[in-house]
């Protein structure tokens, strides 16, 4: 598991994917995203912008992401 830090109060799913390097670009992360290939918390997400906050996990390809905010 890797944690994602981020310092704004939440991120976009697309831009977690590009921020984490699970994707190398955004129409890569719409498509996969679209594909149903990553969970958000357990369950299947197909919104590019579900905006994910500190605690929440993301899953894709057989990596898993765990938000959290950076002062933390």
């Amino acid at each position: 598991m890797e944690t994602v830090y981020i310092t704004t109060e939440y991120i976009k799913l697309q831009d977690l994917l590009k921020l984490a390097s699970a994707v190398s670009t955004g129409g890569e992360a719409k498509l996969v995203i679209q594909d149903g290939a990553v969970t958000v918390n357990g369950e299947v997400c197909t919104q590019r912008g579900k905006k994910l906050r500190s605690g929440d996990t993301v899953s894709f390809a057989e990596n898993t992401y765990t938000v959290a905010y950076a002062d933390q």
